[in-house]
Order: C-alpha cells, then sequence, then structure tokens
C-alpha cells in the first residue's frame, strides 16, 4: 500500500513533493540494507559515479547497484542526486554509488570528490537514443515537467517530424554535446566508457562483470546471473504491464534506427550531430552494423 502511494505522488504530485517522495523511498531502503543485509566484502574505492545521457539504460543500471547483492557486495548504498536538489555541483557521501549523472564531462570534473573513486559512462548510438526519446515520449514517459505538452505536439505530428522535433529537442538539451564531451575525454584508468549495447547484448555477462570490477566490485558467477535474471528488459517490461498502460521498456534492440530514419531524417540528424556517429564508432549508414 505505501509503495503504491509513493508510485502514485512519483507519477502526479507536483515536481517538489514527487522528489521527496523518491528521497523518503531511497532513504526507506538504504536504512533496511544496513540493518538486514550483512556486508561480505567492502569496495575499496569511496564513491562510484555512474554518468550517463537519457535513454542509455539509466534505470536498470540503477536498479542493479540497488540491489541487496551489489550492496552486500560492496558496502555501497544508492544515492540519487536528483532527489538531493542543490544550487552547485552535488557533494556525494562516501559510501554511496551516485547513478544517473545528466553531465558533461567538464560537468562532472566540478564535483567535489574528496575520497576516491571510479567513475563510468555509459554510451549509446545517438539515433538510437532519438528513436527510443520518440517512443517515451509519445507514449510512456510518466507526465512530469513539460512531458505532458511535447507528447501532445507528437501524437499531433507524423512519425517523420515527430522524430525531427525529438532531434532538434535533445539538441537543445545539449545531449548530444554531451555525448561527444565524453568521446573526447582522456584516457583514464579512473573513468571508463561503457556501451549500452555491450551491457544488454549477448555477453552481457562478461560485460556488466567489467563493469563492476572497474568499481571495485567482485560478484560471484552465480550472483551475477541471479542479479541479470532479476533485472532482464522482458521481466521489467512485464512487471510494468498494467491495463490501460504503455511500458517504458520497449525495444530496445541496437540499430532500431534503421527502421525508422528515412532520407531526411539522416539529413536532421546529421546537420544536427555532424560527426559524432563516427567518434563513437558507430557504423555509419550504409556500414552493416
Amino acid at each position: 500500500m505505501i509503495n503504491r502511494t509513493i508510485e502514485f505522488t512519483k507519477q502526479h504530485a507536483p515536481n517538489s513533493m514527487r522528489i521527496a517522495a523518491r528521497r523518503a523511498q531511497l532513504e526507506a531502503r538504504n536504512t533496511t540494507k544496513r540493518l538486514a543485509v550483512p556486508v561480505v566484502s567492502r569496495c575499496e574505492f569511496d564513491n562510484i559515479y555512474h554518468c550517463t545521457v537519457l535513454k542509455t539504460g539509466s534505470q536498470w543500471i540503477k536498479a542493479l547497484f540497488s540491489d541487496s547483492t551489489v550492496y552486500r557486495h560492496s558496502g555501497l548504498l544508492p544515492y540519487d542526486p536528483r532527489f538531493y536538489r542543490r544550487r552547485t555541483a552535488p557533494v556525494i557521501p562516501s559510501g554511496r554509488a551516485a547513478l544517473a549523472l545528466f553531465r558533461s564531462y567538464s560537468q562532472f570534473q566540478e564535483i567535489s570528490k574528496p575520497g576516491t573513486y571510479r567513475a563510468f559512462f555509459v554510451v549509446r548510438d545517438p539515433r538510437d537514443i532519438v528513436v527510443s526519446s520518440y517512443f517515451s515520449l509519445r507514449n510512456s514517459h510518466a507526465p512530469m515537467g513539460d512531458i505532458p505538452k511535447a507528447r501532445k505536439d507528437l501524437q499531433e505530428r507524423s512519425k517523420r517530424e515527430g522524430m525531427r522535433y525529438v532531434i532538434s529537442r535533445l539538441t537543445k538539451q545539449n545531449l548530444f554535446q554531451q555525448l561527444r564531451s565524453w568521446a573526447v575525454a582522456p584516457n583514464s584508468e579512473t573513468i571508463r566508457l561503457f556501451r549500452y549495447e555491450d551491457l544488454t547484448g549477448g555477453q552481457q555477462a562478461d560485460e556488466v562483470d567489467r563493469l563492476m570490477r572497474h568499481c571495485g566490485i567482485s560478484l560471484p558467477p552465480s550472483e551475477l546471473e541471479a542479479l541479470l535474471s532479476r533485472y532482464s528488459f522482458s521481466r521489467m517490461r512485464k512487471d510494468q504491464e498494467i491495463p490501460g498502460k504503455i511500458p517504458h521498456y520497449r525495444n530496445g534492440k541496437a540499430g532500431d534506427w534503421r527502421n525508422h530514419f528515412d532520407d531526411e531524417l539522416h539529413r536532421a540528424f546529421s546537420a544536427a550531430t555532424g560527426d559524432l556517429v563516427e567518434l563513437l564508432g558507430y557504423p555509419a549508414r550504409d556500414q552493416v552494423s
């Protein structure tokens, strides 16, 4: 009953109340972990920073790092800076995994990091980000902020015009520029880039294990397998199947943009992003993915 009330508040209340409800939910879950879950091995780093942009599986990554299995093998509690609004760059408490930091590389560098840390940035083919953003905005994203207006605008447009609208929207939100900032950032053992396509692909277990080990977290193979099974996209989609509601988790297949981009959309996308696709190492339009 309490969870349903919080979920309703998250979807329908004013923004300040939504943030308070989600902060309360996170703190309650963290308290339960501290009291009920024994830590068998601690992470060697004081903090973990998960950096990303929209539509790169950020809620899925958050679910993994919020699970009791990861806490048991790291001692790190999840921390979402969006629930703790500050005017300046956030200071993450020690012993936390800061999840879903939507920041450019330079903005991440502004965050004070008083202890040892590891950071990772999740990148995705920006053309698939456009497609995923279009369907999310048009159909399934929670109606918060300016999303109701964007949804109305998209539902009044053709798919082509709707995707042009999304390209323009993402440009104004600096999403493409944020991707570029991480792509050209200096190489570092402290900060690594991981591809959404690898984290969710056929070698998922190996890639997630590589991610966890970069973060100083070692999960036994059987526990990693169980963790990934709990948060498979098919299961998370099924959990959201409520009559009359479109699930937030849709087709996340790499290269789905090929099913939606025509010549006009390619021109609009290229005008907005330049050489971003090549810079990130994704195949050009005329290459087989």
